[in-house]
């Protein structure tokens, strides 16, 4: 028999529980209390339904039921209960018919799903001291319950956080989903975090435990610890705990300390959580202040989970995926970790210094199926094969450039429906095959851009060498994708077409029919933790949700983003103008230029703050004085000075302006590059303060 649990906060009965789909009985043999409630089609698929009277209609244990319509696109009521609360519930968006009407589930059924089809297929890897250390799905289930038990005995409460400061690794997976089995919230922080940043995250998710990589990350918890209330334990889970206090656990001791609890302590955490309740919370940068806590439900996991790897077609038991992007960002988290904890993918974990240049050496040992990157990672890629290919020998320079010509042209063929070019097979063989054995990618299928705009070059480079970057867009808040590229829906610099399920309309569009993008769908999140007011402005009047960025269809259907709401510069002319094409419009015709921003807001003309591509200290991730070296070869090859070059390249982007007034008038280049830890950039590299920052170097522009 299976059931469907929807909690809601209007109706309370008695049944007795049975899993979602699978059949096991979690109730312990006695009737429990818990709150639910279910859709006409959902109540029909369980079987187990009461009459509204105390009459079980299956005979298995009372049951009462409240029927609910789906959530329309009209605009019915959204929230269920409290959504913007840690303990909430929220109406899903399902749909009469299609991909939207599919049945709802939880992270821990979705789990146990996969463990039932193959239990002794490798799931995580690691490598410690020149060894890789494996976890079959098995032992990475078992190791969650263990994990779950543990978090209880440390004093977990319902609904509070569990935080997680550290690099990926196998750890980092199993404290969040013993969260989840705890009935907590398995809620990421970003290992560059300061010591406040991260007190202020513990702080709003009321995170009872935190669980941090070394100890470097657990100085950071010790300076907060006194302005915690909530937090009761923290567990390191690489090196020796090197500061004994009490409540400090090392991994090891972690999982043994939950050993006497019952599995019924489980059951019981079991029985709060349905797919519409949260168990996750993203922390997004924003712009300006404190982030906010984006509520992941159950089912805006395993229903994205769900249309992602179909869509894309994931290989059930046979993906192989690197993990090294943050786990704190919901696109790491949703491709990393939950497609393939759906589809029984293997995920080996890249070491700390990923970035700094073993990730390349990772990818050559291990040879992923899919590999999903930032934008900057590709850069860096193309950058150092450019380099690479400009030493070579004449005879070597034609043959790639005449295989990059029949690379360029066959996939431009492909996108629109063609046939490869003849010679493409040798070019394949002479060029494009050996490239991607020499990267490690020789099985790799599919490879994703997302979090941040590419560059069209960059996008061009690589699919002249037969490796087609598919690019992603969406949000925290739509637990990661909305639209993306895919075989049969492929067009460079489009963020492609919409995701199986969800929808789009673009808001109040203007004479060219760019709008507002909002979205609808079950990846819409619940809400922002503990800010009606902020989940009144994204959600607006309609329910829809409302993505502050600007954005085109063409006649096929795929997607363009033009710029954002609250980046539109007003001009002292009253012009609007979209900054974000503009500023890569530079950065593509300066292939030095690393940042550029757009000021004119209330002014007669429009200005530019640049910086150029620096090295960064590896350890802090500050911009250095020093050029890189792609930078200073391309001043080398243009054989001019530096500001000469650089008004060329404004000129050049000035020649695709819409109108006079979007013409960069006036420019300057600033000392130092645009980071995170200079205050700049968030955590997903947009600008966080750019106010404060044309206050600063307006002055200076020429």
């Amino acid at each position: 028999m299976s059931t469907v649990r929807i909690r809601t906060g209007f109706t309370r009965g008695k049944f007795s529980m049975v899993d979602c789909c699978l059949g096991r009985d979690l109730s312990g043999g006695g009737e429990q209390t818990a709150e639910l409630v279910t859709t006409p089609v959902e109540a029909a698929a369980a079987g187990d339904i009461g009459d509204g009277m105390g009459n079980s209609s299956s005979g298995t244990g009372a049951v009462t039921l409240t029927q609910i319509q789906p959530l329309s696109e009209k605009g019915d009521v959204k929230v269920v209960g409290n959504g913007v609360k840690k303990d909430g519930a929220v109406r899903l968006r399902m749909e009469n018919e299609g991909y939207g009407a599919e049945k709802p589930i939880t992270v821990q059924t979705m789990f146990l799903q996969t463990v039932q089809q193959v239990p002794d297929n490798l799931a995580l890897a690691v490598k410690r001291n020149g060894i890789w250390e494996k976890i079959t799905f098995r032992e990475y289930y078992n190791q969650s319950q263990q994990a779950a038990k543990s978090l209880i005995k440390l004093g977990l409460e319902p609904h509070h956080g569990v935080s997680i400061l550290g690099f990926n690794s196998p750890e980092w997976y199993i404290s969040f989903l013993g969260a989840v089995f705890a009935g907590g919230k398995g809620t990421g922080i970003y290992a560059t975090n300061t010591a406040e940043a991260c007190g202020y995250v513990l702080k709003n998710s009321r995170s009872n435990v935190v669980v941090v990589e070394n100890h470097a990350q657990l100085k950071k918890i010790l300076q907060v610890w006194e302005e915690l209330p909530d937090l009761k334990a923290i567990v390191q889970y690489t090196g020796e705990v090197a500061e004994r206090k009490d409540n400090i656990y090392s991994w090891a001791e972690f999982l043994q300390f939950g050993k006497d609890v019952p599995d019924s302590a489980l059951e019981e955490r079991t029985l709060i959580q349905a797919p519409n309740t949260c168990c996750s919370l993203i922390y997004t940068s924003g712009t300006t202040g404190n982030p906010k806590g984006v509520m992941i439900s159950h089912d805006n996991y395993t229903w994205v989970a769900d249309k992602v790897g179909r869509q894309i077609k994931v290989v059930f038991g046979k993906e192989i995926s690197i993990s090294f992007l943050p786990l704190s960002h919901i696109a790491a988290q949703m491709l990393d970790f939950i497609v393939a904890l759906k589809f029984g993918g293997a995920v080996y974990f890249a070491q700390p210094d990923a970035l700094k240049g073993s990730l390349l050496e990772t990818w050559k040992e291990v040879r992923p199926t899919t590999v999903f990157a930032v934008p900057r990672l590709w850069e860096k890629i193309n950058e150092r094969l450019a380099s690479e290919g400009s030493k070579r020998s004449n005879m070597a320079r034609k043959i790639s450039a005449w295989a990059r010509d029949k690379g360029r042209r066959g996939s431009q063929a492909q996108s629109n429906g063609g046939s490869k070019p003849w010679g493409w097979s040798i070019a394949n063989i002479l060029v494009f095959r050996k490239l991607k054995t020499l990267l490690g990618l020789d099985r790799c299928k599919l490879f994703g851009s997302g979090a941040a705009p590419i560059m069209k070059d960059t996008l061009e480079f690589f699919s002249s060498l037969n490796i087609r970057i598919d690019e992603v867009y969406g949000m925290s808040e739509c637990t990661g994708p909305h639209t993306f590229n895919t075989d049969g829906a492929y067009k460079m610099t489009s963020v492609g077409k919409e995701m199986w399920g969800v929808k789009t309309r673009l808001h109040e569009m203007d004479h060219e029919s760019n709008g507002e993008i909002c979205f609808w769908g079950r990846h819409v999140f619940m809400g922002y933790l503990n800010e009606p007011e902020k989940n009144k402005e994204i959600f607006g009047d309609d329910d829809w949700l409302h993505s502050g960025d600007i954005g085109r269809h063409d006649e096929d259907g795929f997607l363009y983003i033009t710029g954002r709401i609250k980046e539109l510069i007003i001009t002292a002319g009253g012009e609007n103008v979209a900054p974000v094409p503009i500023e890569d419009n530079v950065k593509e015709a300066l292939p030095c230029v690393s940042n550029c921003m757009l000021i004119g807001d209330k002014r007669k003309f429009l200005s530019m703050l640049i910086t150029l591509k620096t090295d960064l200290n590896l350890d802090t991730n500050e911009p250095l004085d020093t050029l890189t070296k792609e930078t200073l070869s391309w001043y080398q090859s243009i054989g001019s000075q530096a500001r000469t070059a650089i008004q060329a390249g404004v000129d050049k982007a000035n020649k695709k302006a819409v109108s006079n007034a979007a013409r960069v008038q006036k420019w300057t280049i600033l000392p130092k590059d645009f980071s995170l830890p200079g205050g700049e950039l968030g955590n997903c590299k947009i600008f966080r303060q750019k106010p404060y920052i044309s206050s600063n170097y307006l002055e200076s522009t020429h």
